[in-house]
């Protein structure tokens, strides 16, 4: 009798082992499906994309640079600063990340950070700076059109209600790779073009 209770009893710890063990088979099986879906779902709302023409010029971008950037004020004689930047993709090629470090007259430091793509969608690039000096970030968008060699970016308005000055930053690499130039211009309302900074980049 002992020995049949005893039997009974195991017979009913086989049985909730069992039963816990395929609940637990279950859910995790349940957590795996969803996690599918959830990432099916994610990949038809954001489909991924690979790295077009623009990131093959912004490839050419990376590397050391030693940094010259020359100011043209309204008035009076041009200020020039001095100054480094490493260049490098990230985000498995699709971005190019600009550290810049200026070094003032003063003694002091400032430093900059430029992150550009390009979406092979639209044929545009886009590019989002921020810095020291400032408390704002400002973003540049092209057009749409690409000649596979220079990037033209225009001042794209974070506020809306109180639109940015219009301007312009063309760049553009010479000497077989080793100067890339940065050039931005003011847009006056007569659509005529001021150079305000140029930045003369040499490859180290």
């Amino acid at each position: 009798m002992i020995g049949t209770l005893t039997q009974k009893t195991c017979n009913a710890c086989d049985f909730r082992i069992s039963s816990c063990a395929m609940r637990q088979w279950i859910s995790a099986t349940l957590l795996l499906a969803i996690g599918a879906i959830a990432q099916q779902t994610h990949n038809q709302y954001e489909p991924s994309n690979v790295p077009g023409a623009g990131q093959r010029l912004l490839s050419q971008f990376v590397s050391d640079w030693d940094v010259v950037k020359t100011f043209f004020p309204m008035n009076g004689k041009p200020i020039v600063t001095k100054g480094a930047c490493k260049q490098f993709m990230i985000q498995d090629g699709k971005f190019l990340q600009s550290d810049f470090t200026f070094f003032n007259a003063d003694g002091t430091k400032s430093t900059g950070t430029g992150i550009s793509g390009f979406d092979p969608k639209t044929n545009r690039f886009t590019t989002v700076w921020y810095d020291s000096r400032q408390t704002t970030m400002s973003i540049r968008q092209s057009d749409g059109t690409f000649d596979g060699q220079n990037t033209v970016l225009w001042a794209t308005p974070l506020d809306s209600e109180h639109p940015a000055r219009k301007t312009v930053a063309r760049a553009h690499l010479e000497e077989d790779g080793r100067l890339l130039l940065h050039r931005h211009f003011m847009i006056d309302d007569k659509g005529e073009e001021r150079m305000m900074i140029e930045m003369r980049m040499t490859r180290k």
